[in-house]
């Protein structure tokens, strides 16, 4: 840093441009690495040295100015820092503006939380600032509340401005609060609604954890939202944000004065308050502690050592667990849980006996409701209904498959009768399912259509061990030992799982409607027939299934939610491995075309990370296919 001596005139402008011609060549990092901590200490206080430094950046050209004001953003340690460096930047430079209030908050969503806080922080630390801060506010509840922006941006994104909606809420002050109140409700309804609404975990929590946020700063002596749900690192960050105490983006300097009158008060008020607790303790007699036992002090209690627990006798026939879940002796709730928990095993070990009514007991199953608080009630209730399904599949696949598009049921139930189908598929066409492993704990089929992380994560891993198998590899291993073949007994009733489901998607019921507001079960539904055409490999109905799937995709390529686009991407995955390699030639080149194309726009336009990387998967399938096609001799 140059002295000029004298008290001589100068302007800095040279230097602003060369400020700004570095960052903007790449050279950012370099220079500002030096540039920032030396300012720094500089402007601590010096006022003299703060006007220069304010005069340094206003004088950057606008065409530079984004690299600039970028930089000090990013390498300023605090808010009270950026502030002293940058002055009113913002208020008096129009480009700056857009820069902090629009571009880094609103078009981009890379940047760190601690950037975030720097950056708001900023515009809350003087009063021409923050009427920006309020703007901002107010159009990130905008974008938070939008339907459409929450269909149409990625879940990082969101996640970006609920934090940056949590870093304003906590740098407003109760009038300011009170000014906005009404605007606040209104963009707490209309996000949490849409936000709700959206079939990805992730998001629902966010409008969640942001509507109770705002709930909070609106009525904080009042009744606040409370929402149920798990807590993970990312929600307890987001929380953190809302609490965080103002004063660490205070500048320091007016810090120091206070801070010693402060803790020179509060100790007394501590002391104080710990001879109250002491004085207090002995105003309550040892007599009157005493005589509230005094009467349970002669009783002995029973030896109940030897005691045994009642066992109740579960039913024995597969009718008499249908008079005990339908009858009069369902009021005895001990007979009634003893049959929920050995129905399963009933129904595997008496095949014939469950045939005869496997079609009754699939519809006692399918609305039976718990009554008792028994343990693992749900699961119990699943195994039994993929055990009948098993038994006898196509009566029951066709029961189940006619009631998933009728009325009177709820969505619940309707997603219940896709995971049912799912196990019992999967349990038809594993070999390993069979035997004397069929019903052991370790081995029992278990699909998750819909995890709290990644809504399609299960499908992956099947569809990544299935092209990791097609994979040559030239090692000298250890020989595996094979695993005994066993016939595909899906084989003969896939078509009774797979094609009733595809067949009424489109016609919207009196209370149910899957191209509508019902689109979380057509995501469901859009797995299910995913898992249910990769289930097929090698079966006879193989390739009419590919040909309907491709169809189905077809129609519903442009759907507006990423859980629904996901699923279709995954079914092109499963025919792409399922189908024969010369029945998708012989059958299915036109469309497959035609999906290359569509899969091309996916790959590179689609605002889902976890479809883009599908896209990619699917293209690389196709690129196989192409290679095995060209090694054939014509």
């Amino acid at each position: 840093v140059c002295f000029i001596p004298g008290g001589l005139d100068c302007s800095i402008s040279f230097v602003s441009h060369v400020l700004g011609k570095v960052c903007i060549h790449g050279r950012q990092k370099d220079i500002l690495g030096v540039l920032v901590p030396r300012l720094t200490d500089l402007t601590k206080s010096d006022c003299i040295w703060q006007r220069i430094c304010w005069r340094l950046v206003e004088c950057v050209p606008d065409r530079w100015m984004e690299a600039v004001v970028l930089g000090f953003v990013q390498r300023a340690p605090g808010a009270d820092v950026l502030s002293r460096l940058l002055g009113n930047l913002v208020v008096k430079n129009k480009k700056a503006q857009f820069v902090v209030t629009q571009k880094m908050l609103l078009l981009q969503y890379g940047h760190t939380t601690a950037v975030l806080q720097n950056l708001l922080g900023y515009l809350s630390l003087d009063s021409l600032r923050r009427t920006l801060l309020l703007r901002v506010l107010q159009e990130l509840l905008e974008t938070w509340s939008s339907s459409s922006a929450v269909k149409h941006s990625p879940a990082e994104q969101q996640l970006y401005i609920s934090k940056a909606i949590l870093i304003c809420l906590s740098h407003l002050k109760e009038p300011e609060i009170e000014s906005c109140r009404q605007e606040l409700l209104t963009s707490m309804m209309e996000g949490v609604k849409c936000h709700l609404d959206s079939s990805l975990p992730q998001l629902r929590r966010l409008g969640m954890v942001v509507a109770e946020a705002i709930s909070l700063k609106m009525n904080t002596e009042g009744p606040v939202l409370k929402f149920e749900y798990e807590e993970d690192d990312e929600t307890r960050e987001l929380k953190s944000l809302l609490v965080q105490t103002p004063s660490s983006c205070v500048v320091p300097s007016l810090l120091d004065d206070d801070r010693s009158e402060k803790a020179g008060a509060a100790l007394p008020l501590v002391l104080e308050s710990n001879e109250k607790s002491h004085t207090a303790a002995p105003l309550v007699p040892d007599e009157e502690s005493d005589a509230e036992l005094d009467s349970d002090d002669d009783l002995i209690p029973y030896d109940m050592s030897e005691d045994k627990e009642l066992k109740i006798k579960a039913p024995v026939y597969i009718r008499d667990c249908i008079e005990v879940l339908t009858g009069s002796r369902s009021e005895d709730v001990d007979k009634w849980e003893a049959t929920v928990k050995a129905l399963e095993s009933l129904v595997r070990n008496n095949p014939a006996a469950t045939r005869e009514v496997s079609v009754e007991l699939a519809k006692i199953l399918l609305h039976l409701e718990e009554k008792t608080c028994i343990e693992g009630f749900g699961e119990l209730r699943q195994r039994a209904q993929v055990a009948v399904l098993t038994t006898d599949p196509i009566p029951v696949a066709k029961y189940l498959t006619s009631q998933f598009y009728s009325l009177n049921y709820s969505l619940r139930q309707r997603m219940d009768i896709l995971d049912v189908l799912v196990l019992a598929a999967q349990e038809l066409s594993c070999p390993k399912f069979h035997g004397k492993t069929k019903h052991s704990g370790a081995q029992k089929p278990c699909i998750h259509l819909l995890p709290g992380s990644d809504s399609s994560k299960g499908w992956r891993r099947i569809v990544d061990e299935r092209i990791k198998s097609k994979t040559r590899r030239f090692d000298m291993g250890q020989s595996r030992v094979e695993l005994a073949s066993r016939p595909n007994e899906f084989n003969s009733v896939a078509g009774y799982f797979f094609f009733p489901l595809i067949q009424h998607f489109d016609r919207p019921l009196t209370t149910f409607d899957l191209l509508g507001e019902d689109h979380l079960v057509l995501g469901r539904l859009v797995h299910t027939l995913a898992i249910l055409m990769y289930l097929a490999v090698n079966t006879v109905a193989v390739t009419a299934m590919g040909k309907a799937l491709l169809e189905f995709v077809w129609a519903l390529r442009f759907h507006t939610d990423s859980y629904v686009r996901q699923g279709l991407l995954s079914c092109i995955s499963s025919l792409l491995l399922s189908v024969p390699t010369e029945r998708i030639l012989a059958d299915m080149t036109e469309e497959l075309l035609e999906t290359q194309s569509w899969l091309g726009d996916v790959m590179e336009k689609d605002p889902d990370g976890d479809c883009r990387r599908l896209a990619v998967q699917n293209l690389l399938l196709m690129e196989n296919l192409k290679k095995k096609l060209e090694a054939v001799p014509s």
